[in-house]
Parts: structure tokens; C-alpha cells; sequence
């Protein structure tokens, strides 16, 4: 569970909610028709620019920006040295069966053992993180236009609450409801673009940044191993991938 999205959206919202309540009643602050124009609005309207697969996909990957699956590179490359340790000292069929924590670390070590090039193993692998990428960036890319979407539904909301107030200004009664539609939707589009959908495109990115990283890391452990580097070259070059100034202790 990655803390930091769950903690700052539900803190953002929270915040929120409270000044809402010092401001009044919170009952003030809802109002139906406007939910229906933002959210609606925005759903609908994203979805009109992306394919339905594409859409339905960007949900499913929201998931990441509150659990992360990434492996720690610095366990990652523990594992990976004494893997190549192993290679080194009983060829690479000794890595048949071997279990280790990461699903691409494991189908790289299967192509390596099944005696593929190093020109295969790489170009499956590089294929595979760049797929994994594109999807990141749909999908960030989804909830980015969500964002930029939602401002612009409470902006039609609020022309329609004004359209509404000025066709009916002979009726006093009817000019409060048609102010919360207008001033509601704005708020509703704020909300939702950012205190929702850029923070969760913005760590989608990220965690497609992350895990392309991993990725690669991963398939230039394999080609060392495949080539026989000494487990120390291998750990060294591995090393270049955390951050400057913790490569010598391997701490993130």
C-alpha cells in the first residue's frame, strides 16, 4: 500500500470537507445536478477521446497509484549477484527452477535457460517493459485529461446555473438554486481535478518511470549473466541505476 497517494487524496478531501464545515452546513455544499454535470460530464468526455478498451484499462492501472508492486532495486540486485554467483560456478541450466520474487526477473532467467541469444532475450524483454510502459502512460494520460476536463464541466455547469438564474429572475425563489448550480460545479471541477485525477496521473507516471526502471536493470543483469560477467561487474553496473551517493552501500 503506497501511503503517500491514500494519505494526501484522503487528507486533500478531508481538509476540504472541513472547511466546508466551518464555512456551514455541509448540506450547502451538495447539490445533485451539479454532481451529474462534473462527473458525468467528465466521464463521458474522456471516455469520447480514447478507445473503450483504453478507458476500462486506465481504471484497472488506477489501482497502482495506491499499492506499489515495484521490487526494492537494492534486494533486487542482491538476488540478482548471487543468481550470478550461481550461473558463474554451475552454467546457466544450474538457474532451472529457481525461485526468485520478481515475474520478470523469472521469464527472463526461463529464456536464459531455454538457450536463447542474448539479441532474443533482449529484444523479448525490452518488448515487454515497453508494453508495460505504454499502459503506464495511457493510463496517466486518462486521468491528466480528467483533469483538464472536470474545470471545464463545472464551467459548463456554472453557464447553465446562470442561463438558469437570469431566465427567472422575476421568481426569487428560484435564483438560489440556480447560484448553487452555478457556483457548485466550478467547486466540484476543482475538486475533482486536483485533489483527485492529476495526483493520480501524476504517481501513475511514476510508477511507469519506476517500473520501466526495474525492468531495464533487470534485462542488463540478464545479458551480464548470459555473458558471464564476474558477479562484481555485475553488481557495480547494476549499482548505476540507485540514486548517486548510495551506490557504494546499495541503500535507497
Amino acid at each position: 500500500m503506497d501511503l503517500a497517494s491514500l494519505v494526501g487524496i484522503v487528507g486533500t478531501l478531508a481538509l476540504i470537507i472541513i472547511s466546508m464545515l466551518m464555512s456551514g452546513q455541509l448540506g450547502m455544499f451538495v447539490n445533485i445536478p451539479s454532481i451529474v454535470i462534473v462527473v458525468g460530464g467528465t466521464i463521458f468526455a474522456v471516455m469520447a477521446k480514447y478507445g473503450l478498451s483504453q478507458y476500462l484499462g486506465a481504471l484497472k492501472v488506477a489501482g497502482k497509484s495506491f499499492k506499489s508492486t515495484i521490487a526494492d532495486p537494492v534486494e533486487l540486485i542482491t538476488e540478482i549477484v548471487g543468481l550470478a554467483d550461481e550461473a558463474r560456478k554451475g552454467g546457466l541450466l544450474s538457474l532451472e527452477g529457481k525461485e526468485v520474487g520478481d515475474d520478470f526477473l523469472k521469464r527472463g532467467i526461463q529464456l536464459l535457460v531455454d538457450g536463447h541469444e542474448p539479441d532474443v532475450v533482449k529484444a523479448l524483454l525490452s518488448k515487454d517493459r515497453d508494453k508495460a510502459e505504454e499502459r503506464h502512460k495511457v493510463g496517466s494520460s486518462i486521468f491528466s485529461a480528467m483533469a483538464e476536463t472536470a474545470p471545464a464541466m463545472g464551467m459548463i455547469g456554472t453557464l447553465i446555473g446562470l442561463v438558469a438564474m437570469l431566465a427567472n429572475m422575476d421568481d426569487p425563489k428560484s435564483i438560489g438554486p440556480a447560484m448553487a448550480v452555478a457556483l457548485l460545479t466550478t467547486l466540484y471541477g476543482a475538486i475533482i481535478a486536483n485533489a483527485v485525477c492529476q495526483p493520480m496521473a501524476d504517481k501513475l507516471a511514476l510508477r511507469g518511470a519506476e517500473e520501466a526502471m526495474i525492468k531495464s536493470l533487470i534485462i542488463d543483469a540478464l545479458i551480464g549473466i548470459q555473458n558471464g560477467l564476474n558477479p562484481r561487474v555485475i553488481d557495480s553496473m547494476l549499482r548505476n541505476y540507485l540514486p548517486e551517493g548510495k551506490r557504494d552501500t546499495g541503500e535507497q
